[in-house]
C-alpha cells in the first residue's frame, strides 16, 4: 500500500513549531473558504444595473430623444390609421 504524498500544508509545517503549524492551517482554511463570494458578485451586478438604469433615465429625459420617440409614435399611428 502506498502512502499519499504530503499536502503542501504538511510540507510547509514540517519542522515548524506547533503554534506556527496551527496558524498556517488556520490561514489556509480561512483563504479556502469562499463564503460571501456570491453576495459580493450580486452586489457588483446590482450596482452595474443601477448605473445602467441611471444612464437610460438620463438619455430618455433628453429633449432630442423625447422628440425622436414622439415622432416615431406619431408616424406609427398615422401609418396604421
Amino acid at each position: 500500500m502506498t502512502h499519499p504524498s504530503p499536502s503542501p500544508l504538511e510540507t510547509a509545517a514540517t519542522g515548524a513549531s506547533p503554534t506556527t503549524a496551527r496558524r498556517l492551517r488556520a490561514t489556509v482554511e480561512r483563504l479556502r473558504d469562499d463564503t460571501g463570494a456570491a453576495t459580493a458578485e450580486f452586489a457588483v451586478v446590482t450596482m452595474a444595473s443601477v448605473g445602467f438604469a441611471g444612464l437610460l433615465v438620463a438619455i430618455l429625459k433628453s429633449e432630442a430623444v423625447r422628440t425622436l420617440l414622439l415622432d416615431l409614435i406619431k408616424h406609427a399611428l398615422s401609418f396604421a390609421g
